[in-house]
């Protein structure tokens, strides 16, 4: 059998070259409006997606539009702690609304961000996120060997392990900061030996974030990288 994996970009983030990106990828975590996007760009990227054959998921994050839902500060307040599994549930929810409307299904969730990586390592947050996948029957998203990955296993949700192309990793596993100056790879030959290397670990989906303006150029690299190694882009779903 020949080897495969997924290729996914976080789109419906309000981004010019989301359709592009469209057809580069597998599968798409659609933003849900809150830390960015609206209800219409969703709902414009869904009918893309569902018309290239894109396999769709819900992209929820903090709704802090001011930090574009990274900034961590944002689930430090008790307030918002509280109420993060209700806010999971109507960000997803909604997404399925307007998946249903563009006559698309909802086959996975990927937090977005400070959400994303905060559930790795807290389970103040990764236990309403999950629940909240959970609730809903779809599989999550996550980085390998976090503690998203360990409930979703406990709670019987599939845990899809993802991998970052163009993102430097820390010892433990997890992604350098933003706030680093050498989180982002930028040598191709880095990124290409870091796709193959991601591949040999068995990481099932590649994420190109869909923000970054040489993402097209980056999916490019990638794509011609698994190519190369005879390794078939495939939807997870």
């Amino acid at each position: 059998m020949p080897r495969t994996i997924d290729l996914n970009a976080d789109l419906g983030e309000g981004y010019p070259w989301d359709l592009a990106l469209l057809g580069r990828v597998t599968s798409a975590g659609v933003c849900c409006g809150a830390h960015a996007g609206d209800r219409s760009t969703s709902l414009r990227t869904l009918r893309w997606a569902e018309g290239l054959g894109v396999v769709v998921g819900a992209h929820p994050g903090y709704p802090d539009r001011e930090n574009f839902g990274r900034d961590e500060r944002w689930i430090d307040d008790p307030a918002h702690l509280a109420a993060l599994g209700d806010e999971v549930h109507r960000q997803v929810a909604e997404l399925r609304r307007l998946a249903e409307e563009a006559g698309a299904t909802l086959r996975f969730v990927k937090a977005h961000g400070a959400l994303y990586n905060r559930a790795q390592v807290s389970g103040e947050v990764a236990v309403p996120l999950v629940t909240a996948v959970a609730d809903r029957g779809l599989p999550i998203l996550g980085q390998p060997g976090g503690l998203v990955e360990k409930l979703a296993r406990t709670m019987g949700v599939p845990f899809i392990a993802e991998g970052f192309a163009d993102r430097r990793y820390l010892p433990d596993g997890r992604l350098v900061p933003r706030t680093e100056p050498d989180a982002i790879l930028r040598d191709p030959a880095e990124i290409r030996a870091q796709v193959l290397a991601l591949v040999d670990r068995g990481i099932r989906t590649l994420c190109i974030h869909g923000d970054d303006p040489g993402s097209v150029e980056l999916a490019d690299l990638v794509l011609a990288t698994l190519n190369d190694a005879g390794i078939e882009p495939r939807g997870f779903a």
